[in-house]
């Protein structure tokens, strides 16, 4: 878990053992990496726990403004401190303490009691997914031959099968193909192809259900190994380019052209945030994230009330 508070872009300062303090001037916001433990968050102020307490009495309120004393996901403590177990999506929003204590004066014999109300907001949060945006090019006879497309349709069949056991796939597939003159030859025709490798494919779903803990770590590997594949099936183009053939295939790969670039995306129902720059932080309500995109939408119909709505 992260602290922010609000207005700033650094992180609020944590005391030791992840211990977030709560600010009575403003709110504190703080988020919460899905499937894991928040910091322990305290129904006082950084100058209220040096202080010595008479009678320190603490009620903690959650988002749906039920008392959490008691609830599954809830561990409190008789110090007033909160930490919620296995942050779900659904468990983000504004979590209220009360805390009152009393103030005894013995020169007028007298005790009084003070309240005071801290809030904190908490945010589902999630690692950033990296996709890869792949390109490279082929040499052909011409621009307007058919067995260009026939030469796509086969290569986008070749690459899916050499990552399918990765459950990776090739998404976005498209080429053009245009005259290039270079400083030293006359013109020549290439096919320029593009394409990206997604983390997450049909099947992998049920893996993160089993193990959503270690899904993140898992689908960002598989997308980086996907992408090693590729990269592997060019690099293995060029050498049976210089050993194999003693006339070239009519259509061929370019040596040296293959490039790759990391494109972040979220899950859905989560975007990029300012709150944090290298994760997606679930949705607010009256915005929403249909698919793997980096921002959450505003509603334009503002029905959506949850927190990290896929439509609106």
């Amino acid at each position: 878990g992260r602290a922010v508070q609000k207005g700033e872009q650094q992180p609020l300062g944590l005391a030791e053992q992840d211990w977030v303090y709560g600010n009575s001037q403003q709110q504190v916001t703080v988020l919460v990496k899905v499937f894991t433990d928040s910091p322990w968050l305290l129904c006082m102020d950084l100058a209220g726990s040096q202080a010595e307490v008479i009678d320190p009495k603490y009620v903690w309120i959650g988002p749906d403004g039920k008392n959490l004393e008691g609830q599954r996901h809830a561990n409190l403590t008789a110090m007033g401190k909160l930490m919620l177990t296995d942050f779900q999506e659904s468990m983000s929003g504004a979590y209220t303490c009360t805390f009152s204590h009393k103030i005894l004066e013995p020169a007028a014999q007298e005790e009084r009691e003070v309240v005071e109300s801290y809030q904190f907001m908490l945010y589902a949060s999630r690692e950033a997914e990296h996709a890869y945006q792949l390109s490279a090019r082929f040499s052909t006879k011409g621009c307007k031959l058919q067995a260009n497309s026939h030469f796509f349709q086969e290569l986008q069949k070749v690459l899916n099968n050499i990552l399918s056991d990765l459950l990776c796939h090739i998404t976005g597939a498209a080429y053009t193909c245009h005259a290039v003159q270079t400083p030293r030859h006359s013109l020549l025709h290439q096919l320029f192809v593009s394409f990206q490798v997604s983390p997450c494919a049909a099947g992998w779903e049920e893996v993160c259900q089993q193990i959503p803990s270690a899904c993140e770590d898992v689908t960002k590997l598989r997308a980086q190994q996907a992408r090693d594949r590729v990269e592997q099936f060019f690099r293995q183009q060029t050498s049976a380019l210089q050993h194999k053939f003693q006339l070239l295939p009519s259509i061929h790969y370019v040596a040296s052209s293959f490039s790759s670039t990391r494109v972040t995306s979220c899950q859905p129902g989560f975007g990029k945030s300012q709150l944090c720059s290298s994760c997606c932080v679930i949705c607010q309500p009256g915005t929403y994230s249909p698919g793997h995109e980096v921002s959450c939408q505003i509603c334009a119909r503002p029905r959506v009330q949850e927190y990290g709505a896929r439509s609106c």
